[in-house]
Order: C-alpha cells, then structure tokens, then sequence
C-alpha cells in the first residue's frame, strides 16, 4: 500500500513503542517510507529484529532495542539508547498494548496492576523520557494510540478499555501542559483492527456478523488504516492540531 509522503518528517527521528508487529510494526514501515530516522521498542525480538533488517536493507535509518515497557527502567534506558544512534526524539507514538481478554471476577490486583502497566503507564513515562527532547527543539509531536473498546461495549476487556480510554485523558493533560513548548499530542482511537494477532485469536464467524452488521465501512480495517492518520497527526500538516481524540473504526461506533 502507498502512502502520502510529509516532507516535514524527513530527518525528523522517531520513537514508536510496540514497534516489531500489528499496528506498530506498520507505524515503523509508514515512517521510514517518509525519511525518518525510526527507533522502536518491542519483546518480540525475532520479528523485530527481521523488521528492522528488512527496512535497513531498503535504505531505512532504523533502529530496534529489546525492551519490556513495563520495565520503566528498561524502557527508558532503551529511549536513551535510540537518542544516542539517532539523534534527538521530535516525535513520539505511544502504541505498545495488549489486548488480553479477561472475565470481570478472576482480575486480581496484581494483574489489574500488570494491565495498566502495558496499556498506559509506559505511555507517561516515555512523554517524561522524550518531551525534554521536543522543549530543546522548540516543538514536537506526540501520537497515543488508544482504543474503541470502551465505546463497543465489549464485554471482556474491561481492564484493558479502562487503561486504553485514559490514554485520552493522558492526551489532553500533556497537550494542555506543552502546548506552550510547540508539542501537539493528539490521540488515534482505533476500531477493531485486523492484526495477524486478531485475525489468529479472536476473528470467529461471529466477529465476522458483527463487522457486517455494525461498521459503516463493510471492510476488515488493517494496520495501516491506522498508520496512515498517525503520520498526518505527527506532521507539519497538521501543525494547528492539538487535544484531539480521533476515532478510526469504519463507522462502528
């Protein structure tokens, strides 16, 4: 799939959280298509390190370091890592997240815990991390990607659209508090999006009837249906927008 190319994100570098895969991996590719120079995170680190050899190989700048974002100490670390090899940090997108299903009455506090660790915590403590890097350079964007679950009514992921629908509160106090530095943080609130993940785990015949019956859009939305709003939102194009939450769902809810 072709994507607009934003003359602004050349030589920008680019930091993206959950990079190796899904909706991330496609993030990686979109950037790098555009001249960034892009640093990204994940555990996996097989299909992380063959994305990031496979974009270097095709002329890329890329950079991947194993990281657990629950790991705060780890996470930041790796961050200081990228800024060494790449350059200051201007763009953030905070995407790393697990979707783990879960019955309302087993979650104990350890795992309520465990959930708002890799759904959000990470998330304020990259911004902590990389803003200082955005201040010195006199602006910056960052991108959270959140999600519909909260507004679907999905009935086993409780936890999970709890940690996710903060992520648009996270991206309303941080664009209040640095908008006066020229950072804009905007938030993706993406639908059901069909992840090699998704498409394995959770897409049954009934997932199938409840597409038809309640997006607009009678498609399968992919990663790059999100990829392709994370690098308008995190470009000069749209340098008049800040504290905006955009739903990418094909019209479900």
């Amino acid at each position: 799939m072709s994507f607009a190319t934003y003359p602004s994100h050349q030589n920008r570098t680019v930091f993206v959280s959950g990079g190796g895969s899904g909706i991330g991996a496609a993030i990686v590719r979109a950037f790098c298509g555009t001249g960034a120079r892009v640093g990204f995170v994940d555990i996996a680190e097989a299909p992380s390190r063959a994305l990031a050899d496979e974009l270097t190989k095709a002329g890329g700048t890329v950079r991947y370091e194993n990281a657990d974002v629950t790991d705060t100490a780890a996470l930041t670390a790796a961050i200081g890592r990228i800024r060494d090899a790449l350059g200051p940090i201007t763009v953030l997108v905070n995407n790393a997240a697990h979707d783990q299903r879960h019955d309302f009455f087993a979650v104990t506090p350890a795992y309520f815990d465990e959930r708002i660790a890799v759904n959000l915590k990470h998330a304020f403590f990259a911004a902590q991390a990389i803003v200082p890097d955005m201040q010195a350079a006199g602006g910056g964007a960052i991108v959270n990607i959140g999600s519909a679950s909260y507004l679907m009514g999905s009935d086993d992921l409780t936890v999970y659209g709890a940690a996710k629908s903060a992520a648009i509160g996270l991206t309303r106090m941080l664009a209040r508090q640095f908008g006066k530095d020229g950072i804009r943080v905007n938030c993706i609130v993406p639908g059901w999006i069909m992840t090699q993940r998704q498409l394995d785990l959770w897409v049954t015949p009934d997932g199938e009837r409840q597409i038809a019956e309640r997006q607009c859009l009678k498609r399968k939305l992919v990663p790059d249906d999100i990829a392709r709003p994370v690098l308008f939102l995190a470009s000069d194009e749209a340098g008049g927008m800040t504290n905006q939450s955009i739903i990418v769902d094909g019209g479900w809810v």
